[in-house]
């Protein structure tokens, strides 16, 4: 119980008792410095701390700490800065002392390179931390997955190829800047024309020759890059806008092939194929029954009895639940090196294979929320299958939590990268905030 005691003792202090989140999350860190290790490589790489000179960069620790402050407030980076100045409690988590604040420049450089690898390292650690504290017993877990947005429009391919026209436009007018003999024409005006007329067209026949119309003057565009990126240039400003037109180059093609096979020739093209937006790449397609397409990437989520989560997966594609299961159970097993007695989810789980592999891996009671065929869940009672059922759907206030706690029904962080460190930060930060409840809940007990 030593994170106990000494979270009793910095509760004397009222800074720390009136925000009892950062109380805890500050002796976490101070009993446990091995935590901001796991991410020091990912922020400073292999450098030393240098002893001597001014303190100009905050230290891998204020790195760290500013990364949760903002996470568990909720706020930009601007936001951060300002903080600094404004709040106390801040000044005092990230360690200020008497020096200057930090500039929002400065720990967006160093919080953006931190992984979501070492991420998962840290999430390991700090439930470990809380299995060691009695918090969790990892007696029963249960899993599901849902879907976190990318910060996108809904795509379409009208709205796809205007983007790429528009996109390749804003460079080429910055590119004219740099090198005087670079000529193009602008088709701005009459691409937007067509644009909102194929929004607004309900005909098939007039549609189709509308796009016939656009993708002639997309193809004047893509020339016209082409042709841009052949220059020769002398400034640094003028080859970087030319390395922004060659990555793309290739997208525009990738656009014009799948509006030509389906609005022109009327054939459809794979999802895998398939782009859904020029500005994040990385996003996916997510059709799950018969609910709504969504546009981003599903992630996997193992939780237990104290609403902790074990265990978070962020996904490329679109993996059926069933092949997410056994996935997830091993790692349970190998990053707790603990079997649970008990095992509960949804019905796009189940099937007889992935029971068969949890009753090899020694779970006693395996609960499907829905059975298909002459699949029948394998428990001690009637009574446990009733309970675990209605236990399961508790993961769904966990997930409603997560998303609402912490804003992530749209990732607004850009790339793959950090669009899967955002996931782990509010998976991070909502840990914390359990860790919280529970330990204010044992203190008011015994108080």
């Amino acid at each position: 119980m030593q994170l106990f005691n000494a979270l009793k003792l910095k509760f004397e202090n009222s800074d720390w008792s009136s925000n009892p989140e950062f109380g805890l999350i500050d002796t976490l860190l101070e009993l446990h410095p091995d935590l901001i290790l796991l991410l020091k490589d990912d922020i400073v790489g292999k450098e030393c701390n240098s002893n001597f000179g001014r303190k100009d960069t905050p230290t891998v620790e204020q790195i760290v700490r500013a990364a949760i402050y903002k996470e568990m407030k909720g706020i930009d980076y601007r936001e951060l800065e300002y903080a600094q100045i404004d709040s106390r409690i801040c000044a005092n988590f990230i360690k200020l002392d008497s020096r200057k604040p930090y500039s929002f420049q400065m720990f967006q450089k160093y919080i953006s390179r931190i992984k979501e690898s070492s991420l998962q390292k840290v999430l390991i650690e700090i439930n470990k931390i809380a299995i060691t504290e009695g918090f969790e017993d990892i007696v029963k877990i249960r899993q599901d997955s849902f879907v976190v947005k990318s910060n996108i429009h809904y795509p379409t391919n009208n709205s796809l190829v205007w983007d790429c026209i528009k996109e390749s436009h804003r460079l080429l007018e910055h590119l004219n800047e740099e090198i005087s003999t670079l000529s193009y024409r602008d088709y701005i005006k009459s691409a937007k024309k067509t644009y909102f007329k194929i929004n607004n067209t309900k005909s098939e026949d007039k549609r189709t020759e509308l796009f016939n119309k656009q993708l002639i003057t997309f193809t004047k565009t893509i020339n016209q890059v082409t042709n841009a990126i052949k220059k020769k240039s002398g400034s640094l400003t003028a080859m970087l806008i030319q390395m922004s037109l060659r990555k793309l180059l290739p997208l525009m093609n990738q656009v014009y092939s799948m509006t030509y096979w389906k609005e022109i020739l009327k054939e459809s093209m794979p999802n895998d194929e398939k782009i859904f937006s020029i500005y994040e790449q990385h996003t996916d397609i997510i059709v799950k029954g018969g609910r709504e397409v969504l546009f981003g990437h599903k992630v996997n989520l193992t939780s237990c009895k104290s609403n902790l989560i074990l265990d978070c997966e962020v996904l490329r594609g679109n993996p059926s639940d069933k092949v997410l299961y056994p996935q997830s159970l091993d790692r349970i097993i190998e990053n707790y090196d603990k079997i649970p007695r008990d095992s509960a989810t949804d019905g796009g789980f189940a099937c007889l294979k992935n029971m068969e592999y949890a009753r090899n891996k020694g779970i006693v009671n395996i609960v499907f929320n829905k059975i298909v065929g002459s699949l029948r869940n394998a428990v001690s009672s009637l009574n446990m299958e009733t309970r675990l059922k209605k236990w399961r759907s508790g993961i769904e206030a966990n997930i409603s939590n997560l998303m609402r706690g912490f804003n992530i029904r749209v990732c607004v962080w850009k790339g793959w990268a950090h669009f899967q460190a955002k996931v782990l930060w509010s998976v991070l930060g909502y840990n914390f905030r359990i860790m919280t409840a529970i330990a204010i809940g044992r203190m008011t007990v015994k108080i």
